[in-house]
C-alpha cells in the first residue's frame, strides 16, 4: 500500500488530481490545526505503486484545512486556509497565483470544478469566486453556525449544497445569495460533509457529528432514503464511489475509513484501521477504479483498494 508521512505536519485533505491518475495534492497543518503553518504537499505514486513520492511541497503561515483541484486549469489546485485566504498554486511555481480574500474566519471547504471556486468558512458564509480577476462575486448567508463544505452538482453548474454546525443542508442557486432553494435538517448534530452522487442525479449524501450517513433524494426532502451505520465518531468525509452508484466511503473522528454498498443494505461492508488518528481526507481515484486515498491526525497518507472492492 503506497504511503507517505507528512512529519510534523496532520493531514485535512487529500485530493486525486483531475486529470493524472497518480498525482494528489495534501492539505495539512501543524499543532492539529489549532496554531502554526500549513503545508501543501503535491504527490505521485511511484511507477512501480510501491510508495508516494513528494514532487513538491508549499508553505502557508496558517494551517491549511482542504484543497481541491481546478477543473479548468492544468495542475493548478486551491486551499482554504485558517487565515481566512483561499490560495491557487501551480504544480512547480514556488509563489501562490492568486490569493483570495474576503473570509473572516477559518476557511475549511473549498471547491472548483469549473470556471468558478466555493469556499465554505466558520464565517457562517459560502463565497462564490472567480480566480482569475481574484474577484467574489457572491456571498451566501443563511446558516447560524460554521459551514464545513460547500460543493457543486455535478449535475447542475448554477447549483451547490452547504452543511453546518446548525445540522442543516442547504441548497443553493448561484444566481439567488440570499435565499437558499431548499432546506433540510439533515442530522440532530453537526453535519461535517455532504457529497454530491455522480450518477444520480438527484442524489445526495450528508455525515454528521452523530456518527451517521444519510442519503437524500431532492425530489422527496421530507425523510432520508438511507442512514448508514457502523462508526463510532463523527463522520469527517462522505464521498459516493464515482465508478459504482451503490458504494459509498466515510472517513470518521474513530480512525477508520469505512465502506458501504447500499445494494447490500447499512451496515458496513468492509471496515479499514490503517490510522491512529482521526481520519480526515477521503477521496476516490476518478481515473482508477475502486481506488482510495486518505489521510489523518497521524501524518500518515494512504493509497489503497478496498478488498471488498478488488
Amino acid at each position: 500500500m503506497p504511503t507517505f508521512l507528512t512529519p510534523g505536519r496532520h493531514g485535512y485533505s487529500v485530493r486525486f488530481s483531475r486529470t493524472r491518475p497518480d498525482t494528489l495534492a495534501v492539505a495539512t497543518s501543524q499543532y492539529y490545526g489549532l496554531a502554526g503553518g500549513g503545508t501543501l504537499f503535491f504527490l505521485e505514486i511511484a511507477p512501480d505503486g510501491s510508495t508516494l513520492l513528494e514532487v513538491q511541497k508549499l508553505e502557508w503561515s496558517d494551517g491549511l484545512f482542504d484543497v481541491t483541484w481546478s477543473g479548468t486549469t492544468e495542475s493548478a489546485a486551491a486551499c482554504g486556509a485558517g487565515d481566512g485566504a483561499v490560495i491557487v498554486w501551480r504544480v512547480g511555481c514556488a509563489a501562490p497565483l492568486r490569493v483570495l480574500r474576503a473570509h473572516t474566519s477559518e476557511v475549511c471547504s473549498v471547491d472548483w470544478p469549473r470556471t468558478h471556486l466555493l469556499s465554505a468558512s466558520w464565517d457562517t458564509t459560502v463565497k462564490l469566486w472567480d480566480p482569475e480577476s481574484e474577484a467574489c462575486l457572491s456571498t451566501f448567508v443563511g446558516h447560524s453556525q460554521l459551514v464545513y463544505t460547500a460543493a457543486f452538482s455535478p449535475h447542475s453548474p448554477g447549483t451547490f449544497a452547504s452543511v453546518s454546525g446548525d445540522g442543516h443542508l442547504k441548497l443553493w442557486t448561484c444566481t439567488e445569495p440570499s435565499r437558499p432553494a431548499a432546506v433540510v435538517k439533515a442530522h440532530d448534530a453537526e453535519v461535517l460533509s455532504c457529497d454530491w452522487s455522480r450518477t444520480e442525479t438527484h442524489a445526495l449524501a450528508t455525515a454528521g457529528s452523530d456518527g451517521l450517513v444519510r442519503g437524500w433524494d431532492l425530489r422527496r426532502l421530507t425523510s432520508p432514503m438511507f442512514t448508514l451505520k457502523g462508526c463510532e465518531c463523527a463522520v469527517r468525509r462522505v464521498q459516493f464511489s464515482p465508478h459504482a452508484p451503490s458504494i459509498i466511503a466515510a472517513g470518521s473522528y474513530d480512525f477508520t475509513t469505512r465502506i458501504w454498498d447500499l445494494k447490500r443494505g447499512c451496515e458496513p461492508l468492509e471496515t479499514i484501521r490503517h490510522h491512529s488518528e482521526f481520519t480526515y481526507g477521503l477521496d476516490w481515484n476518478a481515473l482508477r477504479p475502486h481506488q482510495i486515498a486518505d489521510c489523518g491526525w497521524d501524518s500518515l497518507v494512504h493509497v489503497f483498494t478496498p478488498r471488498s472492492l478488488a
